[in-house]
Order: C-alpha cells, then structure tokens, then sequence
C-alpha cells in the first residue's frame, strides 16, 4: 500500500472518529489538505498520527485554537515536546484557577443547603452583612 492511499473513511476508522470530524479538523487548518484521487481525498498514513496527537490534546482540554498553536503556532524547528510543555504549562494554570473557582462554588452552595431565608430582602442583608 502506498503512503497516500487512505480514503477518508479508512483514516476515520483507525483514528477512531467520524470523517465529518476529519473534514472539519481540515477546515480548521490543523489537518493539511490531503492529495486527491479521482476526486476523493487520499490520506497519508502520517494523518494517522497527527489525528492521535490532537485527540489527546483534546483530551487534555486544549481549546480548537491551543491545537492550531500546538500545530502550527511555533517556529518549524521547536520539538513538539516544547511546544506541548509550553501549553501544558498554561493548561495547567488555567485548571488550578478553575479549581480554586469550583471549591468557591461547592462551599457557597454548601452554605446554601442550610439557607432559612424567607425571601430576598432577607437573603440580601444576610450576604451584605457577612452572616450567610
């Protein structure tokens, strides 16, 4: 088998996904255009590959446009294990914000399960008042 004779549909079935994905990921620039045969398009077995990268990028909670930086954002020349390790680094600090944000938001609501307010106005002096 030569290197760019996958269909669309035999790269979707060994990356796991459905081809719309993988025509989407093309429009999105993190997929090149594949060559063509007769009017389909024909993959390198390298789309393979590049596919793996982004769903675990993906899985790792990179945005659409923290793939394209992963991909495309970065001297030709940076290894990917920089280019990971500096987005990684971000990702990371970003989940410990957010982490920081949802224990806020379990206690507040913790405080809310015990809530005897009998309406609004009540609700509101007792939160402007630091009793709540």
């Amino acid at each position: 088998m030569s290197r760019n004779a996958l269909t669309i549909g035999e790269v979707a079935g060994r990356a796991g996904i459905k081809a719309s994905a993988i025509r989407f990921y093309e429009k999105a620039g993190l997929l090149p255009q594949p060559n063509r045969a007769s009017g389909q398009r024909r993959y390198d077995v390298t789309a393979i590959e590049r596919l793996a990268v982004l769903e675990f990028a993906k899985n790792c909670g990179f945005t659409l446009a923290e793939c394209r930086e992963l991909f495309n954002g970065f001297r030709d020349d940076a290894p990917l294990s920089i280019r990971m390790q500096k987005l990684a680094g971000k990702k990371i600090a970003e989940l410990d914000t957010l982490s920081r944000r949802v224990t806020l938001m379990k206690e507040l609501l913790e405080k809310s399960l015990k809530c005897k307010c009998l309406d609004l106005h009540e609700c509101g002096r007792r939160i402007l008042s630091g009793s709540r």
